[in-house]
């Protein structure tokens, strides 16, 4: 296979670590996202991931629950260091060399994130799992993915999900919603379509970087969209 990109950044929610029990790590769901991750690996791609952390506490619920917003926030940081060392462990296991950088310094586990040391650390063929969010609160992981992106100049955005691409609605409440295969950021925002937040769009529009959203459940997806198969949905000019 010849890769249509050579730099990407997965973008992984905390909720698909958890499998079908909604919450905390399941190990054969893991195990499964490495292996995917490590055929894609093979062919010479250098690869990026921000992990989220709605498995074990999503900032926004706990703040609409009471909780004052940028402690939530924080809490939702530590967890996603939580989840990217569970990925590395599962990498590691399967014959992969990996980084967990964080934004947070937590110089006892993992690496503080620097984006010089990241993009080195690519280059050598590391997998390189970006940790903590951006560092502050009122931020989504979406935003720090499509901020990493564009900082060690990925090629495209692979934003992992549930469903196999964007809808014009929830697919799962309205039964005539239907699918797009293609979409402009400025559709995306006109359209109000959710998928991610509106500055994760913004600073892709900014920075040129396309956006693959597509089913992660789907066995071989990650390896079909970097060789460049149709698969989800494409956001870009």
């Amino acid at each position: 296979m010849t890769p249509a990109f050579r730099r990407i950044l997965l973008k992984l929610s905390g909720e698909a670590l958890a499998g079908d029990g909604g919450f905390g790590i399941s190990p054969t769901v893991i195990r499964a996202i490495a292996e995917e991750i490590r055929d894609v690996h093979a062919v010479g791609v250098e690869i990026g991931i921000v992990i989220g952390g709605g498995n074990v506490i999503r900032g926004v619920a706990a703040a609409s629950q009471g909780m004052d917003r940028a402690s939530a926030d924080y809490m939702g940081m530590l967890a996603s260091i939580i989840n990217g060392l569970a990925l590395q462990d599962a990498l590691e296991k399967i014959g992969l060399s990996t980084r967990v950088l964080s934004a947070l310094e937590i110089p006892a586990v993992c690496e503080l994130y620097i984006r010089r040391r990241a993009m080195r650390h690519m280059e050598k063929g590391r997998v390189v799992i970006f940790a903590g969010g951006t560092g502050n609160p009122y931020f989504s992981t979406d935003t720090a993915a499509a901020l990493r992106a564009a900082e060690i100049h990925a090629e495209v955005v692979l934003k992992a999900t549930k469903v196999d691409g964007v809808y014009s609605a929830d697919p799962e409440k309205d039964e005539n919603a239907r699918r797009y295969e293609r979409l402009s950021y400025m559709e995306v925002l006109q359209k109000s379509l959710a998928f991610m937040d509106q500055a994760a769009i913004a600073l892709c529009r900014e920075n040129d970087l396309p956006i693959v959203v597509f089913d992660m459940a789907v066995p071989g997806n990650i390896r079909k969209v970097v060789a460049g198969e149709s698969v989800g949905t494409r956001v870009g000019e």
